[in-house]
């Protein structure tokens, strides 16, 4: 046991299963007190929830010497938002960090995607991320101390195929945390976020859904146990140091990790190339300027299932 997060608490969403699991076992190993939530449905989010998921992780939690509760609310709503932080503070006494690693997919191309199967992927992703932070951030500000840390999507940067739902939300949710950074930063509140590459059930299923065989050549690795691509235990370190007290430099900035022996830190968006006129642009100038100029080698989207 460590004891890096000695004293403090923290709540975990989506931690029955994959990333939000692994994260939530690192917290309890460096100390801290971990509130273990996750709805317990199956990856597309509507399904029957069940407790088993985070009541195992509490167990596993407990055995290794952690301290940790269950909480089986969804964040989809604002009352199961306020029920994941109102467990931290009835069971431990206080809060300190929080982390939204809870998500769903529902892999549709956009011409299939009913107004459903939209909402259902953006009330967990991007409502969920306000429904634990907004509360949350009242506890923050009033105490100067606390830890945002949010979970993300490589898709916001590339695209996925079958995902608009999936990466508006990871878009949003990376807007949100650089918002939340500016507006919480003279309360010594961090906001950051999480570009995990794990490998995880959710990923599995996605897969298995867009391209129709029952094991992506990842599952097949595995259970052959020659598998050597990312799995969520290797992004649970960053995540436990950016609740410590240590990082409180670090806020507003994007962390991409999961490949064994990999953290790295992305850049903001900036611009390439430009191009400048005396005035008003007209359009028969950009058709005769562009191909030339920013419309060359552009990087075409690429095609994966994301």
């Amino acid at each position: 046991m460590g004891s890096n997060l000695e004293g403090k608490v923290a709540v975990v969403t989506g931690a029955g299963r994959g990333v939000g699991r692994a994260v939530a076992l690192e917290l309890g190993a460096e100390g801290a007190s971990v509130v273990v939530n996750d709805f317990g449905g199956l990856s597309d989010g509507v399904s029957e929830a069940s407790n088993e998921p985070a009541d195992s992780v509490v167990e596993e939690s407990r055995a290794a010497g952690g301290k940790a509760v269950a909480n089986y609310a969804s964040v989809a709503t604002v009352e199961g938002g306020r029920s994941i932080i109102d467990t931290a503070l009835e069971e431990f006494g206080g809060l300190h960090t929080v982390v939204h690693f809870a998500g769903n997919r529902q892999p549709k191309m956009i011409f299939n995607l009913s107004p459903e199967q939209w909402d259902a992927v953006i009330k967990v992703h991007l409502y969920g991320a306000f429904n634990v932070v907004q509360p949350a951030s009242v506890i923050m500000r009033e105490q100067q101390w606390g830890r945002i840390i949010l979970c993300s999507s490589g898709g916001v940067w590339i695209g996925t195929m079958g995902g608009t739902n999936y990466t508006a939300a990871k878009a949003g949710i990376y807007g949100f945390a650089l918002s939340l950074a500016i507006e919480l930063a003279k309360y010594n509140v961090t906001a950051n976020c999480i570009g995990p590459s794990a490998y995880t059930r959710m990923t599995e299923e996605t897969y298995a859904q867009l391209s129709g065989r029952p094991l992506s050549p990842v599952m097949e690795q595995r259970e052959a146990g020659t598998e050597t691509t990312s799995r969520p235990e290797h992004v649970a370190p960053i995540v436990a140091y950016l609740a410590t007290e240590e990082a409180g430099y670090i806020t507003g900035q994007w962390f991409n990790a999961g490949r064994p022996g990999l953290v790295s830190v992305n850049s903001m968006p900036s611009p390439a190339k430009s191009i400048y006129s005396d005035g008003k642009w007209s359009v028969d100038e950009l058709i005769k300027v562009m191909p030339g100029t920013l419309g060359a080698n552009l990087p075409k989207p690429h095609s994966g299932a994301g």
